[in-house]
């Protein structure tokens, strides 16, 4: 019988009963999408957009590209759209997406293993003052980014990239991404083993195909033989590292779970030794498991490290075995502490055939496309076909006889390209920033370009390792919280009460075996204009509180906060 108008029943709303379906891991059956990310990648392959650019958008122009693939699958294919010009930081949070979105793209191209050839980097640099009004940052994956892209243009630019070996695929979006590599692999007199064949194995089998195409978040992976541990391992999803086992000799140590952004972990070792030949089995197991058990109902907590946060390394490396791999690893040893303080390879060095490598300095990893044609020039003209990309936002030219060293040298440092930098000018490092990207607060290729000139006048006889490291806003693309100095771009107020551009500060982060995390001083922030000010009464602090020998990440953490300020 019907309830009557009297019948509480009848009078209260219902409400509507929520069921929780867990973390939306598709290993426990949750399939259905719980945000709009995972319904758009389930209506359609990101991948499968390309052929919607080619046939549609590069004709019809902006303004015909469906939202979700304008902000989502075309990510796929390395394009974001940028920054509108003219809209102040205090705006990010708060405006809508289409009144951010500019009507021109930043396009990623993607450099596994840092690796390019001078006919590449060429075509690089002609692509960047044809299409993209000239500009080209250096990023610290390695990658290149263009900036002013227009979608008309797109297909052609994949044209000319795909013709020389390029590829923008799997560059951006939920996909794994960029394959870090040591940018001196197959050539250093020091290196453990070679992981170039693991590189293009993983490239193989996993970058384009659809069976990885649809992952909770992005994956980032390292490969590095180098005793300088120089892939920044310890804030990657996966990363295998040199070692060389008592009895079965050189191969990898297997680390997971790395991440940065507004929630950073460090990435933990799973005692396990991967020989060469095992490498690309093990990444694919280890994407395997995130695609499968990741998680996907919260963006925020779609990464890899949270899960291996939650599991730990033990029923990691379980589940691993027994569920992708059908076989145990073998037990093995951590990798040294490098001797370096460098990593980024900057500098002339003997290479093992006897030859030079040659590594220099941009400036916070700002060239253009001129620049990028003259490098491959000069190299040429040294007798090198090969160039490399660092993760510190460097560049290297490799195989260069001796007697061609020091004329190298001359041109590059004609293209203000320093082979002998300044920490400083070694040290700085720079996110986008508010200049192309929509998430930034802050500016930074410009503000660090002009620290690191002031801090070279200022400081001219500081000769310590510094790393100093700014981003535009928390996610940490610029790697803030390992750095010796990082600043965390916002808005702060000033002295006269006003709302300016500035910094929180971390101090004393490391990467390395002994890295963590930098210290935040309560209330710490500093306005842009005050930045270099600031800068220099904490080095000259250090420099005179110092103990011998002492690095800053050290002296940072037991410095009084007075010190600090």
């Amino acid at each position: 019988m019907a309830p009557s108008p009297q019948d509480p029943a009848a009078a209260a709303p219902r409400r509507k009963v929520s069921r929780h379906r867990g973390e939306g891991q598709w290993a426990a059956g949750h399939h259905t999408p719980l945000n709009g990310n995972e319904q758009f990648k389930k209506d359609d392959d990101g991948l499968n957009v390309r052929t919607r650019i080619e046939t549609i958008y590069s004709k019809r122009g902006f303004d015909s590209i469906d939202p979700n693939d304008l902000r989502g699958r075309m990510r796929w294919w390395g394009l974001y759209t940028q920054r509108k010009p003219g809209i102040d930081g205090g705006k990010t949070a708060v405006l809508e997406p289409e009144e951010l979105d500019d009507k021109y793209f930043m396009l990623r191209v993607r450099i596994d293993g840092g690796r390019l050839t001078t006919a590449q980097l060429r075509v690089i640099g002609e692509v960047s003052q044809e299409f993209a009004r000239g500009t080209a940052d250096i990023t610290d994956r390695q990658n290149i980014q263009l900036h002013w892209i227009r979608i008309e243009d797109v297909p052609e630019i994949w044209r000319r990239l795909e013709d020389v070996g390029l590829s923008t695929t799997e560059a951006c979006g939920d996909t794994p991404r960029v394959i870090l590599g040591s940018p001196v692999a197959g050539i250093a007199e020091d290196e453990i083993i070679d992981g170039t064949p693991a590189i293009e194995e993983i490239q193989r089998r996993v970058i384009g195909n659809k069976a990885f195409s649809n992952l909770p978040r992005k994956f980032k992976s390292a490969i590095s033989g180098s005793p300088l541990l120089d892939v920044a391992h310890e804030i990657n999803d996966i990363a295998l590292v040199g070692v060389e086992h008592p009895e079965h000799g050189p191969g990898f140590d297997l680390w997971v779970g790395g991440g940065l952004s507004t929630n950073p972990k460090i990435g933990v070792r799973l005692g396990a030794w991967v020989p060469l030949g095992e490498v690309a089995d093990v990444h694919e197991g280890v994407i395997s498991i995130f695609r499968d058990y990741g998680y996907r109902r919260l963006r925020n907590r779609a990464r890899l490290k949270f899960l291996v946060a939650d599991w730990g390394p033990e029923k990691f490396r379980q589940v691993l075995e027994d569920e992708y791999l059908g076989r145990k690893l073998l037990d093995g040893p951590a990798p040294e502490q490098p001797v370096e303080r460098w990593r980024d390879h900057v500098g002339v060095h003997r290479q093992r055939d006897g030859r030079f490598y040659v590594g220099f300095a941009p400036r916070v990893g700002r060239v253009d496309g001129a620049t990028l044609a003259k490098i491959a020039a000069v190299a040429e003209e040294h007798g090198s076909g090969r160039v490399r990309t660092t993760t510190e936002q460097k560049m290297i030219v490799l195989d260069v006889e001796g007697d061609q060293v020091d004329s190298l040298v001359a041109g590059l440092e004609a293209l203000d390209l320093r082979v002998s930098p300044s920490p400083f000018r070694r040290g700085t490092m720079a996110c986008t920033g508010i200049e192309f990207c929509k998430l930034a607060i802050v500016e930074t290729k410009a503000r660090g370009s002009a620290l690191i000139d002031e801090l070279e006048r200022r400081l001219p006889e500081f000769e310590e390792p510094i790393t100093i490291n700014l981003n535009g806003c928390p996610n940490a693309c610029a790697r803030i919280q390992v750095a010796d100095i990082g600043l965390k771009g916002q808005l702060v107020v000033d002295e006269d009460g006003n709302q300016v551009e500035g910094y929180q500060v971390h101090l004393g982060g490391a990467l390395g075996l002994e890295a963590g995390f930098g210290r935040k001083v309560r209330g710490l922030k500093v306005t842009s204009k005050e930045l270099p000010d600031y800068v220099e009464r904490v080095l000259r602090r250090f420099e005179a509180e110092r103990a011998d020998g002492e690095r800053f990440a050290a002296w940072a953490a037991r410095a009084s906060e007075e010190a600090l300020s």
